[in-house]
């Protein structure tokens, strides 16, 4: 099991490193997501994306910004169960952190969506977010004249749809969270880097539990979408089904990655469980049961000690450095 987990960590860092390039520190060194073809990251176009991620003027009544869901010093995340959008209307689902969004294969809690640029007319289009009519919308931005000269200086076309995607997620690409105290220790060889109950954690973490099945280094997610047994009964919100009207997809949503965990509550897909404790307990106990629930997620014993041992491991995955630009 161990050997397992060492040669599938070092598979994932491997894969990570590729798809990296120089430029931004983290406890890898310096490090960049690599951008699609057709969208490649340049100064004023993630200046152009930022302001438009905080524009409150992409919502019908002005009020609703992709920060709004997204707030900068809770990991790009709302803290709230569910996410609320314009007039109050309320989401189906916890709001998601964007950091580190720029490795992700798939997008969004089915993991249906091939990449950002798609993910972001998602919320402006939805009823319960934004609810802003495309077409209006474009029309509404070409007349803010900062805009209209960005789009025609940076991609040489008028502002439209294209231009506020490709805006938005060159911006989001840049959110990057890859040196938090863990990653001190574990990549930089550090000793100090956290504290011996963190280094006991990780090791019950990697080597005891399953975690690092659905959670390996360096991302601490697969990027899948499982059941893990939170409902026996998912009639409330059945998944990654609804994308394709698969049964065995009944129940399933896309493993979250770790980082920056300390600061994301509430968990799961619905924002149901409060705590990391409360987190713990539902996997130490097995999860519930339902036809789909991934056969990993299997019953386990640790004392008091050990879940102090976990958590505390857990927070060594928070990194705010990033807000240094959000201060």
């Amino acid at each position: 099991m161990k050997n397992n987990i060492y040669i599938g960590g070092i598979l994932m860092i491997s894969l990570f490193l590729f798809q990296c390039k120089q430029t931004s520190n983290t406890g890898f060194g310096k490090v960049e997501v690599i951008s699609p073809d057709d969208n490649q990251i340049s100064p004023k176009k993630v200046s152009l994306g930022k302001k438009l991620f905080f524009d409150n003027r992409l919502s019908v009544n002005n009020e609703v910004s992709c920060a709004s869901c997204h707030l900068p010093e809770l990991a790009f995340t709302d803290g709230k169960i569910v996410s609320e959008g314009v007039e109050g209307r309320k989401t189906e689902r916890n709001s998601p952190s964007l950091l580190n969004a720029g490795f992700l294969p798939t997008v969004m809690f089915d993991a249906h969506l091939p990449n950002l640029e798609q993910q972001v007319i998602v919320p402006i289009q939805e009823h319960v977010e934004m609810d802003m009519n495309m077409v209006d919308l474009i029309e509404k931005l070409r007349l803010i004249d900062e805009y209209q000269s960005a789009a025609k200086e940076i991609f040489n076309r008028e502002f439209d749809a294209y231009v506020l995607t490709r805006a938005i997620s060159a911006f989001e690409r840049t959110l990057i969270s890859m040196n938090s105290p863990f990653d001190q220790y574990f990549y930089e060889g550090n000793e100090t880097a956290i504290n011996e109950s963190q280094k006991r954690g990780w090791k019950l973490f990697s080597e005891k539990l399953y975690c690092t099945q659905c959670h390996p280094a360096p991302h601490f997610t697969t990027y899948q979408a499982i059941n893990n047994g939170l409902y026996a009964d998912y009639s409330a919100d059945e998944g990654r089904f609804r994308i394709h009207h698969d049964s065995t997809d009944i129940g399933k949503f896309k493993v979250p990655s770790l980082r920056n965990i300390e600061i994301t509550a509430p968990y799961m897909h619905d924002g149901s469980f409060k705590s990391l404790k409360q987190v713990i307990k539902h996997y130490q106990v097995g999860g519930n049961q339902h036809i789909n629930k991934d056969n990993r997620i299997v019953p386990f014993d640790i004392t008091e000690q050990q879940e102090i041992d976990l958590l505390n491991f857990l927070v060594s995955l928070t990194d705010t450095s990033y807000m240094t630009e959000y201060r």
